[in-house]
């Protein structure tokens, strides 16, 4: 049994961490409710165009998480010095990312048509496409500034900034969605735009606040007296593609996902976006404590204290076992009313209710596979966390979506009965990593 020292500092810096978390998963809901509630044929292209994008945006979030235990080593040896020098670095090094991903993007808005999607979602889809493909460096800025303030175990400086950037989306979203306070009514582009316009708020309060604040006084101060240098640029490429790549791929499956459920119909698609909207009750919440356990580690790494890892670890794992309990409980008991929150469409009702099966049954491996995936960034041991997503994402989910969905007519539900099956791959390969590099440190 694992005393509550385990516990506690996981929570403490957790929580900032989930409350930040939950303002995505508001921000996630009201955009489907809103879009949803103005056509469906805008909720079903958001859908598409949004996991076209979260697969570029995680991307970035996943090469950025390469400063985490960077800054967390540092903090934990007190060389303050050198956090600002990884700033400045990871600031390049992300532009760069940044660029390539427009560029990828930029591409691929020229052949959007030839994805088989439904052709009267097309209209749609074009515009919301080219607002995100313009807030993609914002992000991935946002993304360094985050990771430097949570590996220093500041995580309520990104809480707040993240609720309050989440506001002015929801509040961007009512006003140009349905054309209030004299606005246009844009609709599913009014979306973009409000999203745009927060993440580019988010950026500059975030920035204001490292350059700003006492807190980071000396982190600011080395970040002017610093320099890019290629050592540094080759170190954050060497843990940021790894991790990017990791996420990219969990989320290529998702993309692809869509894609299936796209040659389905455009009322699945719509199911689809609302299935994974609930889908984010539970992932973020394992990602905020899973995040708090990958700071700990990298912490207890840069002290040579390797005896707290494997705790620190199980404990995380107990409490995302505790969060998917208490969230699966009232999800399955009100399967049958949640898609009527996003859509008036008793046929988007069903289907909802039907994938909520699958999406509990994988909660316990999901919150496995999220932990001891961060355990292993915690000890800067990125390398098997890109072939593990592979195996369980690639050559298993994705293949077994469009066997279950397509081959067997199992639909909606079909594509989302593969996701116990590569999330169980994951978390017993992450695991295995996770026992084997720690074996050898201690």
């Amino acid at each position: 049994m694992l005393s509550r020292d385990f516990y506690t500092p996981l929570i403490k810096l957790g929580i900032p961490i989930v409350i930040g978390q939950i303002g995505t998963i508001i921000l996630t809901f009201a955009d489907t409710i809103m879009i949803g509630h103005h056509s469906t044929s805008e909720l079903a292209a958001a859908a598409f165009v949004g996991q076209i994008f979260m697969l570029g945006i995680l991307v970035a979030m996943g090469f950025a998480y390469g400063l985490t235990p960077l800054v967390g080593n540092s903090f934990g040896r007190e060389e303050t010095g050198r956090i600002g020098a990884l700033v400045r670095n990871g600031l390049a090094a992300n532009t760069m990312l940044a660029m390539l991903l427009m560029t990828i993007y930029g591409v691929l808005y020229f052949f959007i048509d030839k994805l088989g999607q439904p052709e009267e979602l097309l209209p749609y889809m074009r515009p919301y496409y080219l607002v995100n493909l313009v807030s993609l460096p914002f992000v991935c800025w946002f993304n360094v500034f985050k990771q430097t303030a949570d590996g220093s175990t500041d995580t309520k400086t990104p809480m707040w900034i993240l609720l309050s950037g989440n506001l002015v989306n929801i509040f961007g979203n009512w006003v140009l969605i349905y054309g209030k306070l004299g606005m246009p009514e844009l609709g599913i582009l009014g979306a973009g735009i409000a999203t745009l316009f927060s993440r580019v708020l988010m950026m500059i309060a975030i920035a204001c606040v490292f350059f700003g604040s006492r807190r980071y006084k000396p982190f600011a101060r080395s970040f002017r007296q610093s320099r890019v240098t290629r050592a540094d640029q080759l170190l954050l490429n060497r843990m940021g593609w790894p991790l990017g790549l990791q996420m990219g791929m969990e989320s290529g499956a998702w993309s692809l996902c869509s894609v299936i459920v796209g040659w389905i119909g455009a009322t699945s698609l719509a199911g689809h976006q609302i299935v994974l909207a609930i889908s984010q009750l539970f992932f973020q919440i394992y990602y905020a404590i899973s995040a708090a356990v990958s700071i700990r580690i990298s912490l207890f790494h840069g002290q040579h204290d390797y005896g707290k890892i494997m705790p620190t670890a199980w404990a995380g794992f107990h409490l995302c076992f505790v969060v998917s309990v208490l969230v699966a409980i009232p999800v399955w008991v009100f399967r049958y009313d949640i898609g009527w929150l996003f859509a008036d469409s008793e046929e988007i009702t069903v289907l909802v209710a039907g994938a909520v099966l699958p999406l509990l049954i994988y909660q316990i491996p999901d919150g496995l596979q999220c932990v001891f995936s961060n355990a292993l960034r915690g000890l800067s041991n990125v390398k098997p966390l890109m072939l593990v997503a592979f195996v369980a994402y690639f050559l298993a989910s994705i293949p077994i979506s469009y066997v279950f969905g397509i081959v067997m007519d199992g639909g909606l539900v079909g594509v989302w009965f593969a996701c116990p099956v590569g999330l169980s791959i994951a978390a017993a390969l992450y695991y295995y990593f996770f026992r084997r590099t720690l074996s050898r440190l201690v």
